[in-house]
């Protein structure tokens, strides 16, 4: 009897002391879902840059900073070498293709503050195209870590295999 007096006091604490979760699980959703939403208009206008040859545009979702990672048969870092990257391995329309993304998993990571800063991406791309220049991979895998920046969501590290 002892022992069961603290226990029941701990949880009854615990009970009132607690926040309450369904209300902070309700306020959140809003603001978990504008940022899914908001990541996935970030792709989609990647995609739609892509398709129409325009590689500054698709690299507009990356930070432009000179920690900006691409992970692939080599490492790049910054987002100049990157884009310079992309323009001497797709240096025509028809080595760039049609590009497309499927599987897309989103994970927002809220910070220790509580607010979503980070999220991560993963899926699987592919490029329907008649021509290949020095990229001569069609498909594959990738995994994106994007951060929420003041201009929107941007990626600072792919790896895309």
């Amino acid at each position: 009897m002892k022992l069961l007096f603290p226990v029941l006091s701990l949880a009854l604490f615990l009970l009132t002391a607690a926040p309450d979760m369904s209300s902070q699980a309700s306020s959140a959703s809003p603001k978990m879902a504008a940022d899914e939403v908001a990541i996935r208009a970030t792709i989609a206008a990647q995609v739609t840059a892509w398709n129409n040859a325009d590689i500054p545009a698709f690299m507009q979702s990356y930070e432009d900073s000179t920690e900006t990672t691409f992970i692939g048969l080599t490492l790049r870092k910054g987002f100049q070498p990157i884009l310079e990257h992309y323009k001497a391995a797709y240096t025509t329309r028809e080595q760039m293709g049609t590009l497309t993304f499927s599987d897309l998993e989103i994970r927002l990571l809220p910070g220790p503050c509580g607010k979503t800063e980070f999220a991560t991406v993963t899926g699987k791309f592919h490029l329907a195209r008649t021509a290949q220049g020095e990229a001569k991979k069609d498909d594959g895998i990738f995994s994106l870590l994007w951060r929420k920046t003041s201009s929107g969501w941007k990626i600072i590290l792919d790896h895309t295999s």
